[in-house]
């Protein structure tokens, strides 16, 4: 019999696939019954607050990995960008599991979860600033703008994984390049005569 985490493993698994996989999905998925599946969580939006409440410790790990706090009183420049550079593709990484907690209602409407986040986005505005003070992004940009900015790469990565346009293995690469370097030309390589 599946214990607690195959079963959210499973569900996670459902959800990427598709984001309104019914309790009978997950529990196919899982390879127990919908009775089983209730014993563990009384409803969908209980298991999808779960998932949510999980996709929340992988972020929160993510900046205790970097030490996000620490580094940004460094004011160390290669160390902050190195960090900013690892907390990107640790977030790709972690899409590919949490993908679907990106966009659901359930979570983004649950109020525990919402405070969570605001503390979490908190977090990383830090970081972010320090990286703007030692020049490594844009100073002319509110801080807090870079989460939304990474948040929109992820949701639009995950979709371009799930429909084929990109392979998941170009994702980390697309995502970074796309969030530091952004989709314009470089000066130095674009032909004169474009604007």
């Amino acid at each position: 019999m599946a214990d607690r985490n195959e079963i959210l493993g499973a569900a996670q698994g459902a959800f990427n696939a598709d984001p309104s996989a019914s309790m009978s999905a997950v529990a196919e998925a899982a390879g127990i019954s919908r009775a089983t599946l209730h014993r563990h969580f009384d409803s969908r939006e209980a298991l999808l607050v779960e998932l949510g409440t999980r996709s929340l410790d992988q972020w929160a790990g993510r900046l205790d990995e970097v030490d996000a706090e620490a580094l940004a009183a460094s004011g160390d420049a290669p160390a902050i960008r190195a960090a900013l550079e690892t907390l990107v593709l640790g977030y790709v990484d972690d899409s590919d599991g949490f993908g679907f907690a990106l966009t659901d209602h359930v979570i983004l409407a649950n109020a525990d979860l919402e405070e969570r986040t605001r503390v979490l986005a908190d977090r990383e505005a830090v970081l972010f600033a320090a990286a703007q003070r030692v020049g490594v992004l844009r100073p002319d940009l509110p801080p807090r703008w870079f989460g939304h900015a990474i948040y929109g790469l992820l949701v639009s990565a995950r979709e371009a994984v799930r429909i084929g346009d990109v392979a998941r293995r170009d994702v980390g690469h697309l995502v970074l390049s796309s969030l530091l370097a952004g989709i314009v030309q470089p000066a130095t390589t674009r032909n004169r005569s474009t604007p």
